[in-house]
């Protein structure tokens, strides 16, 4: 959904206290993105043979993952597919009783953690099975679950960008009118390192690479429309993502020196650019 962001300008003199600021208050965490890969999914196949039919299962699986996707983890039904991992429930009887299990697989196809639900008497499992009650005494256990393979999978790489900033490199920023290119790397690089990133001198040993492109055009009313793309690539070359900041100025105001509104813009585009890099970061 694209979204414009207008602003009520407040001219202010230079004398008295700095330039107008057009682009306060409008996080770039918050702007437009274009380009966001999702996180990696957790797929919970219907199960098979966990002494219930078709449809009852079926339902297991789907109220799990609605559970899950409320707790914050990106569940689904359905059948996985390549680079998903997944969560199988099983059953096994245990004197009266059944006891669910959920199981853990990377998409490898390695197992990497099990864990048990509380039992269900056997005649109330196949007659008329809480599946609400079970999915929800099982939502927390997954959870602890997927945190203590997430926490044993940082500890195993002390490389890992779970474990260290990311290094990244500005390779430039063109199309802005007056000192913009200039005034923006400047402002850029500072609120970046601000924000956890490591920034690099060089292009060589970079995680992540970073650019921009400026664009102003007349928007009518004596206005002017900015745009600004802040686009991530990732070592391999691919785009990580895309932060679109968008405004409406006087016209003229940034076509000689963009002074206070090159730090606000960085300030609020820094953390967008974060939060590209790390929802990479997590898709990985």
């Amino acid at each position: 959904m694209i979204r414009a962001f207008t602003l009520l300008l407040v001219l202010v003199l230079a004398a008295c206290g700095g330039l107008p600021r057009p682009f306060e208050g409008h996080s770039g965490a918050n702007a437009l993105r274009l380009a966001e890969p999702p996180p990696a999914r957790l797929v919970v196949p219907v199960p098979r043979s966990i002494f219930l039919p078709e449809g009852p299962a079926s339902d297991l699986a789907r109220v799990l993952a609605e559970n899950l996707l409320d707790a914050e983890v990106p569940a689904y039904t359905g059948v996985p597919k390549r680079g998903d991992w997944q969560l199988l429930i099983e059953a096994d009887h245990r004197g009266p009783d059944v006891v669910p299990t959920y199981r853990v697989i990377d998409p490898s196809g390695e197992q990497r953690g099990i864990t048990e639900g509380l039992p269900v008497p056997t005649t109330l499992w196949v007659g008329n099975p809480p599946l609400r009650r079970i999915s929800g005494e099982a939502t927390p256990r997954v959870v602890s679950l997927l945190s203590r393979i997430e926490a044993a999978r940082r500890q195993s790489d002390p490389n890992s960008l779970q474990n260290r900033a990311p290094r990244l490199f500005l390779t430039g920023i063109t199309g802005a009118p007056g000192d913009g290119n200039a005034a923006l790397t400047k402002m850029v690089k500072a609120e970046l390192v601000k924000v956890g990133q490591d920034m690099q001198d060089e292009v060589k040993g970079a995680d992540f690479t970073l650019s921009a492109e400026v664009s102003v055009v007349p928007a009518g009313g004596g206005k002017q429309r900015v745009e600004i793309q802040w686009i991530v690539i990732d070592a391999k070359g691919s785009e990580a993502g895309r932060v679109v900041q968008l405004n409406e100025i006087q016209a003229g105001l940034l076509d000689r020196y963009w002074g206070d509104v090159a730090l606000v813009v960085a300030q609020e585009a820094a953390g967008g650019v974060k939060d590209v890099i790390i929802n990479r970061i997590a898709a990985k």
